[in-house]
């Protein structure tokens, strides 16, 4: 824990942290506060003036931000510009040297190699709240979203505190999920899901074989040339930095309780519920009952916290202490994003 942590009082819900204001240093080009309709997190930064120079203030206080991210989980940049993809570039640039740039499941923004288009999903439906790449054997510590482009209604970003949703979990389920693990199934099914070709970056199967074991990831091909993987996850982790638990995975948005109940069973018809394109189980393969995602999802929907996008608004998390998801909108919506900081393994080391 570096010196700007050990200075700030332990983390807090996002729901229950007692909202203060953050003073900043005399003359600097910012300031700190929250936003009336979420008074705990996230941390919120604006220019104290015309002419605040975002990614060069962002290099050289990365220790305060990083300060905020660990007792906040989400640190909002807003007010500096009117929404670009450059500006957001450089802002995360700033705060991050190592950028992700092979990310198999998002489209990239026009030209850059290192900022993403927001999943493609419905407009009238939620994406369910998760932990970017939980299923996978790396993950991003840092996760960016920008609005470049504020939609009419809706289509915000809510962010829960993982810990809070872990510390208010019933302790026998919370105990459940922390050694039984959890196992993800996808079925990359041509015309159904992203291709494993473009997920794996190869037309090659046995490179993807190779990908496969290196990463300690089941796989098995279907006699139609589909792709199918499975792999066993913690479903609760120890913070590489502060050491706290936290629920960390993507139960409630694989699960299949998440599908519309036509589409789960149209889905189930052509090949099971084995076959549907994502899943989750215990790690020992048993079926997760819908009620237990039920009680998980409803849980995290009341510790929830959301905002109103403006555009121009960069929001920074850290992904391990927050998950995030995204509400029904109407209107064009312009979300883009970034990712950086990538770990992996035992206690998100």
């Amino acid at each position: 824990m570096n010196e700007a942590t050990a200075a700030l009082p332990g983390p807090r819900s996002l729901r229950g942290a007692t909202r203060r204001s953050v003073p900043a240093p005399s003359g600097d080009a910012v300031t700190f506060g929250f936003l009336p309709e979420a008074p705990s997190a996230p941390a919120v930064i604006t220019p104290a003036g015309p002419g605040a120079d975002l990614p060069g203030w962002l290099r050289e206080n990365r220790e305060k931000v990083e300060a905020l991210l660990l007792r906040h989980g989400a640190v909002l940049l807003r007010g500096f510009h009117g929404g670009s993809v450059e500006k957001f570039d450089q802002a995360a640039s700033a705060l991050c040297d190592t950028l992700f740039r092979e990310y198999g499941d998002l489209p990239k923004e026009g030209e850059s190699d290192r900022v993403y288009k927001s999943t493609p999903y419905p407009e009238d439906l939620s994406i369910l709240f998760h932990n970017e790449s939980s299923h996978l054997p790396r993950w991003p510590m840092r996760q960016f979203f920008s609005c470049v482009v504020a939609p009419l209604t809706g289509g915000q970003t809510p962010i829960v505190d993982c810990r809070t949703v872990l510390d208010r979990m019933r302790p026998e389920l919370a105990e459940e999920f922390a050694t039984r693990k959890l196992r993800y199934v996808r079925n990359f099914i041509e015309g159904v899901d992203v291709s494993w070709s473009r997920f794996y970056g190869t037309d090659d199967p046995a490179e993807v074989e190779r990908k496969c074991a290196e990463e300690g990831t089941s796989f098995e091909w279907t006699p139609e040339g589909d792709l199918r993987t499975s792999r066993q996850a913690d479903a609760v982790l120890r913070h590489p930095t502060t050491g706290e638990r936290v629920f960390f995975n993507q139960l409630a948005l694989h699960h299949p309780s998440a599908l519309d109940p036509e589409t789960r069973s149209s889905l189930a018809e052509l090949g099971g519920e084995d076959g549907m394109p994502r899943n989750v189980f215990w790690g020992d393969g048993g079926v997760i009952d819908d009620a237990v995602v039920a009680e998980v999802r409803e849980l995290m929907d009341r510790e929830a916290v959301a905002f109103t996008w403006h555009e121009g608004d960069v929001l920074v998390i850290d992904n391990m202490l927050v998950a995030h998801s995204r509400s029904p909108f109407t209107g064009p919506r312009k979300i883009v994003v970034a990712l950086g900081d990538m770990t992996g393994g035992t206690d998100g080391r």
